[in-house]
């Protein structure tokens, strides 16, 4: 599905050049849950970003499906992630001004797909938010915030999820129902996850762990 081939971001301040990521390289196949696990600072966002097109690697390259992504010009890659790609953020990343529906057919009206308020009101109610389309994030809990956030993903059908910290903001209990309700739709639709955690048991509930330490990959299990 995904290929990650000896990927480097370097950046450079004051003090000279910083390593962020170093000569990272896996592949994750289609339909893997794929956790990356490591300290705060190891690199896991910078590596995410940089799968999702968001941010561009110092060295290496990305294949999804075979298509390397940074052969794309800006909008070329807006267009894939629209299509191709659902995203999971710690902080829910909902527009303020939307209610819950209007924030799940966001990415359906950018796509110009039809029928999307139909979408997106099924959608949430997967997700069991049936009852709360016309409510504020304001007014919605963290774990109703992460269930829109999830419904938003997935509505478009991606074939690759990636999740930054999906759990990071909310109380165990809720964390573990929104991993259950993640990894549930995930299989049901066949879409291919890498998850970012610094959670060892919510890592273990992937097929796989990759472990990086300042910036290198240091584990594949």
């Amino acid at each position: 599905m995904i290929s990650v081939s000896h990927v480097s971001k370097l950046v450079s301040d004051a003090s000279g050049e910083l390593s962020i990521l170093r000569d990272i390289d896996f592949s994750v196949n289609v339909g893997e849950t794929v956790a990356i696990l490591g300290a705060s600072g190891s690199g896991k966002s910078t590596l995410l970003s940089i799968m999702a097109g968001l941010d561009t690697p110092s060295l290496g390259q990305v294949a999804l499906a075979g298509q390397s992504i940074f052969d794309m010009n800006e909008d070329e890659r807006a267009a894939w992630r629209g299509h191709q790609l659902g995203f999971v953020f710690q902080n829910f990343q909902l527009m303020s001004h939307l209610n819950a529906l209007e924030n799940v057919m966001l990415p359906l009206e950018l796509a110009g797909t039809p029928q999307a308020s139909a979408l997106a009101k099924d959608m949430l109610t997967q997700v069991g938010l049936a009852h709360r389309l016309k409510h504020f994030p304001k007014v919605l809990s963290g774990g109703e915030q992460q269930r829109v956030a999830l419904a938003r993903a997935f509505v478009v059908q991606p074939k690759l999820l990636l999740a930054d910290e999906p759990t990071g903001s909310l109380d165990a209990q809720t964390g573990e129902n929104i991993m259950d309700l993640m990894l549930s739709l995930n299989k049901a639709r066949g879409t291919t996850l890498i998850l970012v955690t610094h959670d060892q048991k919510l890592a273990q509930r992937c097929d796989r762990t990759l472990t990086l330490e300042a910036g290198r990959l240091i584990s594949q299990r």
